[in-house]
């Protein structure tokens, strides 16, 4: 964990913060392709002054350590909130928000385990950009025939049979590359750096790196498949455009990669420029016929990591996730037949029941108690999933 990032700067993001115009989305359209870069660092005003420097060979140079800790917006727009950015009232919340979190975080926090944090206010409503109502689409009623309890892991429902029962997510594999990106509650952090063709990513979360070759290479035939796919990149001006093929059907885009499966036929557009020195605007289209109706678009701003350095992420290294919970749900199957030998027949314990904490903390397992009442067991209620990207190893 980081005490805090961005220490250098203040709530207000200087010289970004130019209006509430909105920019048109190029290319919107089912069939349309990629839109163009939705620049939303610029807060809905004129792009600001800046010159983007060059690598010694001449290409952009997008090279730092970034972290989307700083785009606090939600995936999806609000229900009754039509516009792509605040307006002046609801921006000034959203300041007053940021100003309060830093100051929870860094002044009145009771312990030295604090998670990251924002120090630095956008005007955006919500990181999906297209379509315009700002919302992912729906998924296909194909798509939805793939949903399974494994979507959400061990902050699901289960139940935990076997090893495929979980995410990757739990069993640090990979987010995906768009769950490796979206801000969650720590580990944000992106390291670029470039070679002359080439450009690596590297995530700080479960530490997956992408090699990204900019020399005109092909892709691979369609019968390799891989987590993070097959990347290749091209640079347009100023912007470095990234496709993305050969994906399996394994990993999902939500928040930390958790989220209904997409299928193999999915196709990435990742957009990236740096935007001012602080800021690089990235972007990603989603293009997947099979689970989503039409493609959908997500842009960010990245701001500088504090310290400049992604921590280590010990993941596998003594991982017991996997092992507890299947232990916990053989547990539980054996205190059901015990207590069904005596005559007691009850439902089984929810898998967030948390009998140590009162059924009122965030149980991963069941424990190896079983009480004789209801579903949720001696503790009482059962303590609810946590959202989808509050979610802590």
């Amino acid at each position: 964990m980081r005490p805090g990032r961005l220490a250098g700067l203040t709530v207000a993001a200087t010289g970004l913060w130019l209006g509430t115009l909105t920019l048109p989305l190029a290319g919107q359209g089912a069939n349309a392709g990629a839109p163009s870069l939705v620049i939303t660092a610029y807060n809905g005003g004129s792009p600001i002054p800046y010159t983007v420097p060059r690598t010694p060979w001449g290409e952009p140079d997008l090279q730092g350590t970034w972290s989307s800790d700083d785009a606090t917006m939600p995936l999806n727009r609000p229900e009754g909130q039509t516009d792509l950015y605040l307006s002046e009232a609801e921006f000034k919340k959203r300041q007053m928000d940021i100003a309060a979190g830093i100051k929870r975080n860094e002044e009145d926090a009771t312990s030295t385990f604090r998670n990251d944090f924002a120090r630095r206010a956008f005007r955006q409503t919500s990181l999906v950009v297209d379509p315009p109502d700002g919302r992912v689409p729906q998924t296909t009623a194909e798509a939805r025939k793939r949903a399974a309890p494994r979507d959400r892991g061990t902050f699901g429902d289960g139940p935990f049979d076997s090893y495929t029962d979980f995410t990757l997510y739990d069993r640090c594999i990979t987010r995906g590359i768009v769950g490796s990106t979206l801000r969650v509650i720590y580990g944000n952090g992106n390291r670029i750096v470039q070679a002359p063709g080439m450009v690596a990513i590297s995530y700080e979360m479960i530490h997956d790196t992408r090699v990204i070759y900019t020399d005109g290479r092909p892709h691979p035939g369609g019968g390799i498949r891989q987590y993070l796919g097959s990347s290749r990149g091209r640079w347009e001006g100023d912007e470095l455009v990234v496709e993305t093929t050969n994906l399996t059907d394994e990993t999902s885009i939500g928040l930390n990669g958790n989220g209904l499966r997409h299928s193999d036929r999915m196709r990435l557009t990742e957009r990236f420029k740096r935007v001012a020195p602080d800021v690089v605007q990235y972007q990603v289209t989603v293009d997947d016929p099979v689970t989503y109706p039409r493609p959908f678009t997500i842009s960010l701003p990245l701001t500088p990591l504090d310290g400049g350095v992604i921590l280590p992420y010990d993941c596998h290294e003594g991982n017991l996730a996997i092992r507890q919970s299947l232990g916990a749900e053989r547990a539980e199957d054996a205190a059901l037949a015990a207590d069904l030998a005596k005559g007691i027949k009850r439902a089984r314990r929810p898998i967030q029941d948390n009998p140590v904490q009162g059924g009122g903390g965030r149980g991963r397992g069941r424990g190896t108690g079983a009480g004789a009442g209801g579903a949720g067991g001696r503790g009482g209620a059962p303590a609810p999933a946590p959202p989808e990207g509050d979610q802590e190893r």
